[in-house]
């Protein structure tokens, strides 16, 4: 028995050593004592691969531009669509710390989060590798007079708690914690069934000289939706997305944008216009008038909780664990808000709609980034371009370092 059991032990010894190598070959090298990641071979993509899938970066294949770079469609020989973030910006990170930070992200997975495939880090720029979505962004439906039909009052209550639960993952249950720093209506993507998928979370950790601690003076964000302590003084925390969120939330149940010049005064900012209404009693009309039923309950405490989410004092707002119970509470007490903040939120600059930063003749949304920030809508950021107003005139949002702008060739 004893030379069968011999060879048994170096049969053993052998399929061990065999499968520890080949872990070794998918992992790119790493030492046979060495643990490799389950995502190691899927992380990277070849250059060429993404040349071929792209039509090599054509014109007719970009969905966007914004602070990090453009963003391409891509078809994979397998037939799958991926959109390509090509980014421009230099992270100033070597390969091996860019690449930790994208194993990290391909960790952070939840329903309402854009996926990750992984990245490129051949050629000049570095590239991220996102799950494509052909139904655009939430702000081509909301604002959209053709398209909000589609967006009923169940639809959008979806999308408000779908965001919430997003923003809960990244805040609270990600394996680290992931303050977006631009939540915005042409950053939730939305699937086939119109669920909200938040897009560009993350991005930031690869630029670490913005960094997301208590204050930074790289300010990355968009006019509107950014907190004042934020936008003002460079205070970052969660309670930044709170507010955010807060803004989103009165879109989303208003059918508008937070601020439109063409509206009258009283009505032009969505923060103030909801405040006064919600003291005068008159919170309800607030909503969208193209919503021809919807719950007058429901209603009532989103415009209430984004008014809370949208408070001057960062204490006085709720967190997103508070938010998510509310939302999916069937009883719930809301205090009563305050004033919202309005200070640090209206950028103060206007330019001529012939600005280099416009695409063909089409105005297009305008974010306020630093040259570290991504304003690309998601995983292909391309955000509905909208009519000019105003004669030749448009508002666009700067900020302290840098401006970056999307447009919309075909969908996401």
């Amino acid at each position: 028995m004893l030379p069968s059991l011999m060879f048994l032990l170096s049969m053993g010894f052998l399929s061990s050593l065999c499968s520890c190598l080949e872990k070794r070959r998918k992992s790119g090298g790493a030492g046979v004592g060495d643990e490799a990641d389950d995502t190691e071979d899927d992380l990277f993509f070849e250059l060429r691969t993404l040349q071929i899938a792209t039509n090599f970066f054509s014109d007719l294949n970009q969905l966007g531009h914004g602070g990090f770079g453009p963003v391409y469609k891509g078809l994979m020989p397998n037939g799958q669509e991926i959109a390509v973030k090509k980014l421009s910006v230099d992270s100033r990170q070597g390969i091996k710390e860019f690449t930790n930070e994208v194993k990290l992200l391909l960790k952070i997975q939840h329903k309402n989060l854009v996926i990750l495939f992984g990245c490129c880090v051949e050629g000049p720029a570095k590239m991220l590798v996102y799950e494509y979505l052909p139904n655009k962004s939430l702000d081509c439906f909301l604002f959209a007079k053709e398209k909000s039909p589609s967006l009923d009052w169940t639809k959008r209550f979806q999308i408000v708690t779908g965001i919430a639960r997003g923003l809960l993952y990244l805040h609270e249950e990600a394996p680290v914690r992931i303050i977006h720093r631009d939540i915005k209506a042409s950053n939730i993507l939305l699937d086939e069934q119109l669920n909200p998928k938040i897009s560009d979370f993350g991005l930031a950790r690869l630029f670490p000289e913005d960094g997301t601690h208590v204050n930074t003076f790289k300010i990355s964000g968009t006019y509107g939706y950014m907190a004042p302590e934020y936008a003002l003084h460079g205070y970052l925390s969660v309670k930044a997305d709170v507010f955010s969120f807060g803004v989103l939330l009165l879109e989303i149940v208003s059918g508008r944008k937070n601020s439109d010049r063409r509206l009258d005064p009283q009505k032009a900012d969505l923060l103030i216009y909801a405040w006064e209404l919600f003291q005068e009693r008159r919170t309800l009309e607030l909503v969208d008038s193209s919503l021809e039923n919807y719950d007058a309950d429901e209603a009532a405490m989103c415009i209430q909780l984004g008014l809370l989410c949208c408070q001057s004092t960062v204490s006085d707002r709720p967190d997103m664990n508070s938010v998510n119970l509310t939302l999916s509470s069937d009883s719930f007490t809301l205090p009563r808000p305050g004033k919202p903040a309005t200070q640090g939120r209206v950028s103060r600059w206007t330019t001529d709609s012939s600005s280099a930063l416009t695409k063909n003749t089409t105005t297009n949304t305008t974010t306020t980034t630093t040259n570290a920030s991504s304003t690309l809508t998601g995983a292909t950021n391309a955000t509905c371009s909208t009519k000019v107003f105003g004669g030749n005139s448009f508002v666009e949002d700067y900020s302290r370092n840098s401006i970056s702008y999307s447009s919309m060739d075909e969908g996401r």
